[in-house]
């Protein structure tokens, strides 16, 4: 057992959580037969949906429960995570949210409970999309203590699973569910608990730095872009041929042999550590929560965790700060303009006459691209740092601005330019993902980062919101005229993709003076850094 204490088990057991924790990125399956068989009207489905989307980004409660759950290890150093506190703990009450709302919204679609009010499932549906919050909280929080020299990396990891995990839970639902979306409520119910259940006790906190931390990640982010190019591949031969049910167990079967190979990686780092620290015995075999047992040693383990210089910045600290505001604003007009443009880009599609085949690759695609957004952005940032010393902010404002000629391309309507234009806005808008929790880190300190980057999350919502409802959809219903309110040609949404460009280049400038302020703050914790090294 002791075998697998290590930090390279724990980001494995974090992977395999953040592949099925995704769920909220399923709803277009399941959401039809939500609405006839609980007689909704659109409108009330788009309440409901709502109701999701704040659930899936209001996680302020997931940081503040793993600031407290992880704090004795911060108090004294001398408790770890192994004992009654840790990443454990968020992990479970996730488990137990995403087990509650799913089954109720289960049970409510198939008639085993009499059908709730509206604002009874809007409950539902919070309560078991807010789960996605605690996985990912205890997962990216961890990951970042475990590796804080390579944050960056981590967090792109950890964010690109997630985004790939709607990808994942839909090859399980066409190949378990045979297509049944009821049947897939409970899958998304039972799964993510059932796992998240069993591997929680296997993510820790282990407060070890060794030079093969970077060599080590690199093969577990070879291993994700495995995964991604193969879901590719599955996706766009499912959605040009017709594949058996035979042929689908088969693909189901590759996937899941492809998300055990990080513990293979798991494997190879300790193998590698034994071979380091068997004739000169400089670090023990297992890294231990429990390292940090004398009182001497508080500086030094700060020192290893903390990713910034004000590990001590709470939520009300990091709020009277002017830096927060800005990245507040800046993934207000990244992540709500890119999810915006996700939100819609069926519609976008039927107006540019796309067929259903089109439309539907589109769709499934965008979780490929927002995972090498995700993933792409958090190693490009941790290779710029510490190879150039470029500060995350000019990452975060380079992609802002891509992400304008992204909006731009989308906007010009010509034929093809929306596959382009959702590849650049897809990626532009998964980077803010693994971009911002980093960036959080090291202006705020890992102590409270889970509070803090939850509340910035709250842009996204914030932020689809103002774009595709009081931006895009007033001016496409105002475009509209054809029957049934439909509107067809380049000029449906073209005005509203020329706004959201103009944000999304609003949102570059606010980066780019979040890059002057930080500037120096960053050269500090280059210099820290090179240090400890």
């Amino acid at each position: 057992m002791e075998a697998m204490r290590t930090k390279w088990v724990a980001m494995a057991a974090s992977i395999w959580i953040q592949c099925t924790s995704g769920a909220s990125y399923t709803f277009s399956i399941y959401s039809a037969v939500l609405k006839s068989t609980q007689s909704y009207d659109q409108s009330t489905l788009d309440t409901v949906s709502v109701f999701k989307d704040i659930g899936a980004n209001a996680g302020v409660f997931s940081g503040l429960l793993y600031t407290y759950a992880t704090s004795n290890r911060r108090r004294g150093r001398g408790g770890g995570t192994g004992g009654a506190g840790g990443p454990w703990v968020v992990l479970a009450i996730g488990a137990i949210q995403c087990f509650a709302g799913y089954f109720l919204i289960w049970a409510s679609v198939t008639g085993l409970i009499s059908k709730p009010p509206a604002p009874l499932m809007c409950l539902f549906m919070f309560l078991a999309a807010q789960s996605q919050t605690f996985f990912n909280t205890a997962n990216v929080v961890s990951a970042v203590e475990n590796f804080a020299d390579y944050g960056g990396t981590a967090v792109g990891i950890m964010k690109g699973f997630l985004g790939l995990s709607g990808a994942i839970l839909i090859q399980l639902y066409e190949t378990v569910c045979a297509g049944d979306p009821a049947s897939f409520i409970l899958l998304l119910a039972v799964t993510p608990t059932v796992l998240s259940l069993l591997v929680m006790p296997l993510v820790r906190i282990y407060e070890t730095s060794v030079t093969d931390d970077k060599k080590h990640l690199n093969g577990l982010s070879a291993v994700s872009l495995i995964i991604a190019a193969y879901l590719m591949i599955v996706i766009i031969l499912k959605n040009t041929l017709s594949l058996s049910s035979w042929a689908n167990v088969v693909t189901l079967v590759c996937l899941l042999v492809l998300l055990a190979l990080p513990l293979l990686i798991a494997r190879r780092a300790q193998l590698d550590n034994m071979e380091k620290t068997a004739p000169h015995d400089y670090s023990p075999l297992i890294s231990s929560p429990k390292a940090t047992t004398s009182g001497n040693q508080s500086s030094e383990g700060d020192s290893r965790v903390d990713s910034g210089l004000n590990e001590s910045l709470n939520l009300l600290q990091a709020m009277k700060s002017l830096s927060f505001w800005l990245l507040f604003l800046a993934m207000i007009c990244g992540m709500g303009s890119g999810l915006s443009t996700i939100n819609n880009i069926r519609q976008i599609g039927e107006s540019l006459r796309y067929s259903s085949v089109e439309i539907n690759s589109l769709v499934s695609l965008w979780s490929i691209w927002n995972f090498l957004g995700r993933f792409g952005a958090g190693y490009a940032s941790d290779a710029l740092l510490h190879k150039k010393g470029w500060p995350r902010p000019l990452l975060m404002a380079a992609t802002l601005g891509t992400m304008t000629i992204g909006h731009l391309i989308i906007a010009s309507g010509f034929q093809g330019n929306l596959y382009v234009g959702s590849v650049i806005v897809g990626v532009c808008y998964g980077s803010q993902w693994s971009l911002m929790p980093t960036i959080t880190s090291e202006l705020f300190g890992v102590r409270h980062m889970g509070t803090i980057f939850n509340t910035i999350s709250v842009a996204s919502p914030i932020g689809s919101y103002i774009f595709s409802v009081r931006l895009i959809g007033y001016i496409y219903d105002k475009t509209a005229s054809g029957e049934g309110n439909t509107c067809y040609g380049s000029h449906c949404f073209r005005m509203s993709f020329i706004i959201m460009a103009s944000v999304a280049f609003f949102g570059f400038l606010v980066a780019i003076v979040l890059f002057f302020r930080t500037k120096a703050l960053y050269r500090q914790i280059l210099i820290k850094r090179l240090h400890r090294r």
